[in-house]
């Protein structure tokens, strides 16, 4: 016979440990993570076991940057329970993050084995191994995903990624139509762009993606207008109006898809899709940016006014997710640029954490801040070449038509840059530097520094 007061405590065992359980959730909602931990830690007192707060208690810890103890809880749930799912996952975008992709592997490889019919694993897998460039076995994986899915849509996007790299693009582009659209598209009141003749009506172009994608894209408004008399309206980030603004292309230029009236709407990385872009019409005419000239003229005096102008950018922005590997880690690796006679190097990169001054490499800085692209945009044409990292700065000087040099990581590369190019289909004036090794961004600035110096041999030449 089961006495009562036993019966109270083990129920009540099983209650609190959910209940506080339940109450973490509600914290991790609203992203206050100390309350949450909290509450976790409370639940795992309780009953130690509970692989589903291990769990969650490693994501509360990997949001405030505790990745060790992180790591240790997802192992805890995953040894605790191998069939929670999202111990496995959580626990393999660590690993990767961390660099530990053998590790990471591993654990997606243990995890298939409980749950071989699950296909956030096998993409997931996927993803690791376009990362390590294993693109076969990439793309097997999110296709083994989505013969168990057809209609899992993040299976469906990061193999976007793989077959535009390949430059595979009919599916390429119907496959990105998977991605989250961006929130504007919920403020347009009007049906979406499916084709129809655009002759004598307005269509909504909205921006999506980050800056480098809107000066990226942006060139298919020109093709719009050739094939149709279309009134042409741009929803953009504040930082691009000023400078889409300048351009004849666009009637209207809007920070919120509300405040345009228009008979249809595009979300810009459809356009190539819907253009019927392939590897043979990449659509790359340049320039296809202007800049006001008066504007031009103010940022061109402040030039020096001989020698070879070269504008920099050594940094993107941090908050993505790859920016540890596309950015430099200190502006002293640029320093053997600042050794070539006649070369003066001008300042780009806005908001800048470098550990070297600009000072140090003898760098030109600007009197003023360029406060958005219209701004970066005037500096740069009135500049010989730009060298930059691969962020929106770059997209800029190839709209532009202004030779620049992109400096490209080994790991992760964006999509658009291919696979092994030195140049690119999409701006003629562009060429590439990749990494040959991970992190080895001393070989790749030596290379620009010999190609800076047969560009100034053959200026001399020019001259003599």
């Amino acid at each position: 016979m089961i006495d009562s007061n036993d019966q109270a405590t083990d129920i009540q065992s099983v209650i609190e440990p959910e209940a506080w359980f339940s109450q973490a959730l509600a914290y991790m909602r609203i992203e206050q993570w100390a309350e949450a931990e909290h509450a976790l830690r409370q639940a795992l007192q309780l009953l130690p076991d509970y692989a589903e707060a291990h769990c969650n208690l490693g994501y509360v810890l990997e949001q405030t940057g505790q990745l060790e103890a992180a790591e240790h809880a997802y192992l805890t749930a995953f040894d605790t329970a191998p069939a929670v799912l999202s111990a496995a996952l959580n626990l393999g975008v660590l690993l990767q993050r961390l660099n530990r992709f053998d590790e990471a592997e591993d654990i997606y490889q243990q995890a298939i084995r409980h749950h071989p019919e699950q296909p956030s694993l096998w993409t997931n897998l996927g993803i690791l191994y376009t990362a390590l460039q294993r693109e076969h076995e990439a793309e097997q994986s999110h296709r083994r995903a989505l013969t168990m899915a057809p209609d899992y849509r993040k299976a469906r996007f990061n193999l976007s990624y793989l077959l535009l790299r390949q430059g595979r693009f009919e599916e390429g582009w119907a496959s990105l139509e998977a991605r989250t659209l961006t929130s504007h598209a919920v403020r347009v009141n009007a049906p979406r762009w499916q084709g129809e003749p655009l002759s004598g009506k307005t269509l909504l172009i909205v921006c999506e993606g980050g800056h480098g994608d809107a000066l990226h894209f942006c060139r298919y408004a020109q093709l719009l207008q050739q094939q149709w008399s279309v009134s042409l309206h741009i929803v953009c980030p504040v930082a691009l109006q000023r400078l889409f603004a300048m351009q004849a292309v666009f009637d209207e230029v809007h920070t919120d898809a509300s405040q345009s009236a228009c008979d249809y709407w595009c979300p810009l990385m459809s356009l190539p899709g819907m253009m019927d872009t392939r590897i043979d019409n990449i659509p790359a005419e340049t320039p296809y940016l202007q800049v006001d000239a008066a504007l031009a003229e103010h940022w061109q005096a402040l030039l020096p006014a001989d020698g070879l102008r070269v504008g920099l950018v050594w940094q993107g922005n941090p908050k993505f997710e790859n920016d540890a590997d596309r950015s430099l880690p200190t502006l002293c690796v640029l320093t053997p640029l600042s050794k070539l006679p006649g070369v003066h190097l001008i300042r780009l990169q806005q908001l800048s954490t470098a550990t070297c001054s600009a000072a140090t490499l003898g760098m030109k800085d600007l009197p003023e801040e360029m406060v958005d692209f219209a701004d970066t945009a005037a500096v740069i044409s009135g500049l010989d070449l730009v060298i930059s990292v691969d962020t929106a700065v770059a997209h800029l000087a190839g709209a532009m038509g202004k030779p620049c040099w992109v400096m490209l990581p080994h790991y992760m590369p964006d999509w658009r840059w291919m696979t092994v190019r030195e140049d690119s289909p999409w701006y003629p004036s562009m060429r590439l530097f990749r990494q040959r090794i991970r992190g080895d961004w001393v070989c790749v600035v030596m290379r620009i520094v010999g190609a800076l110096q047969k560009l100034l041999t053959g200026v001399e030449q020019r001259q003599a």
